[in-house]
């Protein structure tokens, strides 16, 4: 009982959720199949006889719902507090950079780079190849008929 009321370690935050689905999920069809069938859709009764009946109902469906939300921010705890304790960044998080250490992107006076020039598609802005010889094969790889010479 002491490892049911006082786990040493949480569950996973998956099953926390998809529980917390389950119970959503479970609590609006309960309120759909109570109270569909007091409404003037369903039975021969106007909105001002079925509100003092809907107005509860819904009320309570309400109130469910959100007591199931505060018990699953409760079983998530120890991942909100493991996230604010932990030191450096994680995987999910992101750094942004402010305008001011951008200044070549919106201020001309500060740009740290040169001027655009105009780009010319001509022979000379290819250039020639660096690539003197063909690769070599990597050690361990197979020689096959198509990789011998001759």
């Amino acid at each position: 009982m002491q490892q049911f009321l006082l786990p040493r370690a949480p569950l996973r935050r998956g099953t926390l959720l998809c529980c917390h689905f389950l119970i959503q999920l479970g609590l609006l069809t309960a309120t759909l199949l109570w109270l569909l069938p007091l409404t003037p859709w369903l039975a021969d009764t106007s909105w001002q006889a079925a509100w003092p009946t809907l107005l509860p109902g819904s009320a309570a469906w309400l109130l469910a719902m959100l007591l199931t939300r505060l018990i699953l921010e409760l079983g998530l705890l120890p991942y909100h507090l493991a996230r604010s304790q932990r030191q450096g960044l994680a995987a999910g998080d992101m750094i942004t950079r402010s305008y001011e250490r951008r200044p070549a992107v919106h201020d001309e006076q500060r740009a740290w780079t040169s001027r655009t020039s105009a780009f010319a598609m001509d022979e000379e802005a290819v250039g020639s190849a660096r690539v003197t010889q063909s690769a070599s094969r990597p050690r361990g790889a197979a020689v096959t008929n198509d990789d011998t010479p001759g």
